[in-house]
């Protein structure tokens, strides 16, 4: 049975970038509590196999191949989880890159790409949505940010200031699509998702945190229920950071 605080039952969630990391994580959670999920992602494969994992926990589940920087993308996204399901009750804008480059080896392609993926895709994504959801009355978004925005460091400035772009966006369409609809994100610190592999040993065993160490990717999911739910009913525009007390 649900969690009585997080009984997500028939609602319907998307999220991006779902077929691996915190994405993965949190479409498992929301369907071991009810939501029936679609799954968006570059790879189709990707985004199928966890379809099936889904629907074999008895929830209903779209694969949707899209990049979530392009906006003709976004758009079909749309389309196709509106035309499968006819609402989305649940947003989590979670797709996302950042590569590790001092500032003065960025390219403008790679600039661009960067702002791209990390906000002008979750915009489009959170405007469309977050105001087709205040028409139909209600819903949730959830942009997945990170530790970088509020702490930038070096050699990460795009994708920092990317995911600061973010943080006022999370606060402005709080404001915009209120009260119906709330929107809120979670300044993720160092988790232990595929982008760690390239990780030291060291880095991946400890963190100049409060908890000295990395995240594991299951640990978002408390996070993420509690914005996704009637749970957070009076939390909006908040930027929840999950980082292991990071200064």
């Amino acid at each position: 049975m649900p969690d009585p605080l997080f009984n997500l039952e028939g609602k319907v969630a998307l999220v991006t970038g779902g077929s691996r990391g915190l994405g993965y994580e949190m479409v498992k959670a929301f369907a071991a509590r009810g939501a029936d999920i679609i799954i968006a992602s570059r790879k189709l494969d990707a985004c199928e196999e966890v379809a099936a994992e889904v629907r074999g926990m008895g929830r209903k589940a779209l694969a949707v191949a899209a990049h979530c920087g392009r906006w003709d993308d976004i758009d079909r996204l749309i389309e196709a989880a509106y035309a499968e399901f006819g609402r989305i009750d649940i947003l989590v804008n979670n797709a996302g890159k950042g590569p590790y480059l001092p500032s003065h080896e960025v390219a403008e392609n790679l600039f661009d790409s960067v702002m791209n993926l990390n906000f002008k895709g979750p915009f489009r994504l959170a405007a469309i949505v977050g105001h087709r959801m205040k028409q139909a009355g209600g819903g949730s978004i959830i942009n997945i940010s990170s530790i970088a925005s509020l702490a930038p460091m070096p050699a990460v400035v795009p994708y920092a200031g990317a995911k600061a772009a973010l943080n006022a966006m999370t606060v402005s369409l709080a404001a915009e699509y209120g009260p119906e609809v709330r929107v809120n994100a979670i300044a993720a610190g160092p988790f232990l998702t595929d982008i760690s592999k390239a990780w030291s040993e060291e880095a991946r065993e400890t963190s100049d945190n409060a908890l000295g160490r990395p995240g594991r990717p299951e640990e978002i999911v408390s996070s993420a229920l509690y914005l996704a739910s009637p749970a957070s009913s009076f939390t909006t525009g908040a930027i929840l950071r999950v980082d292991g007390g990071m200064q």
